[in-house]
């Protein structure tokens, strides 16, 4: 008998660092005052914007019109510095993902979160879902005026093939192990 460990086998469902992109949809001014659970929505994007920058995810954010609802929040626009304007509420035309230039190798695991959920992020998932992207979407970074349009749209997403996850889970399935410089700068966003 072998004294060697066995191969660590890490399950295919589970996010890491190397396949996975962020996406950022629609945090804006104008729109946040509407939004139910508007702070939390906000603070979890916030953990996933600063947890993508430790673990080196790439980022992307967009906004819908923002001459008309006012540019990405300030609290979260400092880590966004490049923000996609659109007017689509499908981001996915903006992306240009499938580009050589925009088109991060082996990135085929998006993180989506943002507002409204049941508009721009419900359309932005279901065309990443139709190009072949592996969509997460964490239900605690996702938020609509009412509760109860954010709860249809994330039923729908799930039925679409969208796995429905948490920002913590997100960001632990990134960092995959304890003990590294990484896993101490990511347990201090959750608390």
């Amino acid at each position: 008998m072998s004294s060697e460990p066995a191969a660590y086998i890490r399950s295919a469902t589970l996010l890491s660092r190397h396949n996975s992109r962020l996406l950022i949809v629609d945090v804006q001014e104008r729109l946040l005052p509407a939004i139910a659970n508007a702070d939390l929505m906000l603070a979890n994007c916030t953990r996933l914007v600063q947890g993508a920058q430790i673990l080196e995810v790439p980022v992307w954010a967009t906004e819908q019109y923002p001459k008309g609802l006012g540019g990405t929040v300030a609290s979260l626009a400092h880590l966004l510095p490049e923000r996609l304007e659109k007017n689509r509420f499908s981001s996915v035309e903006v992306l240009n993902w499938g580009t050589a230039a925009a088109e991060p190798a082996g990135r085929f695991r998006v993180v989506v979160a943002g507002i409204e959920a049941h508009v721009c992020i419900l359309q932005t998932v279901l065309d990443l879902l139709a190009l072949g992207y592996d969509v997460h979407v964490p239900f605690d970074a996702v938020a609509s005026r009412n509760d109860q349009n954010r709860q249809v749209a994330l039923d729908r997403m799930a039925a679409s093939g969208v796995v429905v996850t948490t920002t913590e889970s997100v960001l632990f399935e990134w960092c995959e192990v304890a003990g590294t410089p990484e896993f101490k700068q990511i347990s201090q966003l959750i608390k």
